[in-house]
């Protein structure tokens, strides 16, 4: 495949072919096939080389893809306030995995400032080194902010994660004429290729009516998130049974019911990767300079929460949870006379809640022990559909 693609610059170019080395050499380790999802957890994270551990900008308007964050404070203010209703029954502190640039907590930690929202911690688990520079930098007048290396052992408050599932890595299944193979990479003249092999028939569970699909059908499936999900069930859970305090996790990312993940016409998965705001579908090119992602399968994350002791606390569209949360008031702060203040803020909600755009395929699963959603959030609620 050919792609045409803004050209990186000498020394990101280094760094991709000294990844693709690396990658190589793990093959050769491996009889010269690894599964897609060591792949993709090479190209995303290994150390010093991969996509997130690297130095290169990930966000905004000189990085790859731009996140919900980036596009207004009004989201991360409207988060403020679906926290504080949840950390007024856990814990005033909140634990966010994969914080960008640090745009969210900065808004968040200034909103509940501003409120009087309380707050006594905001931690961040953030694997790339670059991205906690900014971080730190981002958010150095907040003293309430510690970083963290992995998940603690126990924690009580709201977690928050948003387009942290997708960045997870995903294996890939493809069905044959007798059983569902695995999707592996291989190397072929110095190229990394596809390569099929029988797999444990294990991988497929999360795939409802599987025998029903067509032969060359192929997908994602989501061990990794879902042990994910394990962890942070079994963090909760430790939290409520040390502290008497539930808690509860706000999971945002695109993807969809199980009952619509495995449509028909998405026969070819979902995988897509995202270099310099361009979008294509090719996970080889330039291996530790892109961002390689998957739509979620809420239906497996909400079963591997509530199958490790969470409760399922609301699922949603990304519009219905941010208008249930008071975004349209955030935007109303504004007043609609002063066109120059409130139009940039009015198009960015526009953005945030069209069905056209992230309002639909953004969803919000929520998760937690000993707390629920206010009420307003009922109508939002589409647990059913899970």
């Amino acid at each position: 495949m050919q792609l045409q693609l803004p050209e990186p610059s000498s020394d990101a170019l280094s760094a991709s072919h000294k990844l693709q080395n690396l990658i190589v050499d793990e093959i050769n380790r491996h009889a010269g096939w690894i599964s897609f999802a060591r792949y993709m957890e090479l190209a995303l994270y290994a150390p010093d080389v991969g996509y997130y551990s690297g130095g290169a900008a990930k966000l905004g308007k000189d990085g790859d893809f731009t996140t919900a964050p980036e596009i207004t404070s009004l989201f991360g203010e409207t988060l403020a306030h679906a926290a504080d209703g949840l950390m007024a029954q856990s814990a005033p502190q909140i634990l966010e995995f994969g914080a960008g640039t640090g745009k969210l907590a900065l808004d968040i930690l200034t909103e509940c400032a501003a409120d009087g929202i309380p707050l006594e911690r905001y931690s961040i688990v953030e694997l790339s080194g670059e991205l906690r520079a900014r971080q730190q930098e981002t958010l150095a007048g907040f003293p309430q902010v510690t970083w963290l290396d992995d998940f603690p052992p126990a924690f009580s408050g709201v977690v928050l994660g948003n387009e942290v599932l997708d960045a997870m890595p995903v294996s890939l299944v493809v069905k044959g004429e007798t059983a569902w193979l695995e999707r592996g990479v291989s190397v072929v003249d110095g190229c990394f290729v596809f390569a099929d092999r029988p797999c444990d028939q294990d991988l497929i569970a999360q795939i409802p009516d599987a025998a029903e699909l067509q032969v060359g059908y192929l997908t994602e499936v989501h061990p990794i998130a879902g042990g994910f999900m394990h962890t942070l069930a079994a963090m909760l859970t430790a939290g409520y049974e040390q502290s008497g305090k539930g808690g509860a996790a706000i999971l945002i990312d695109y993807g969809f019911p199980a009952s619509e993940y495995y449509l028909d016409q998405r026969a070819e998965g979902t995988l897509m990767c995202h270099y310099r705001h361009h979008s294509h579908p090719d996970p080889f090119y330039l291996p530790g300079l892109q961002d390689i992602t998957a739509h979620v399968d809420f239906t497996s994350m909400a079963y591997a929460a509530v199958r490790n002791g969470l409760e399922m606390v609301g699922y949603m569209s990304q519009a219905g949870f941010l208008l249930a949360a008071g975004l349209g008031d955030r935007l109303l702060a504004t007043a609609p006379e002063d066109h120059m203040a409130y139009l940039p803020k009015a198009n960015a909600v526009q953005k945030l809640t069209s069905p056209a755009e992230m309002g639909e395929l953004f969803k919000v699963l929520v998760v937690g022990k000993a707390v629920q959603l206010p009420d307003q959030f009922d109508r939002a609620d589409q647990s059913r559909r899970l």
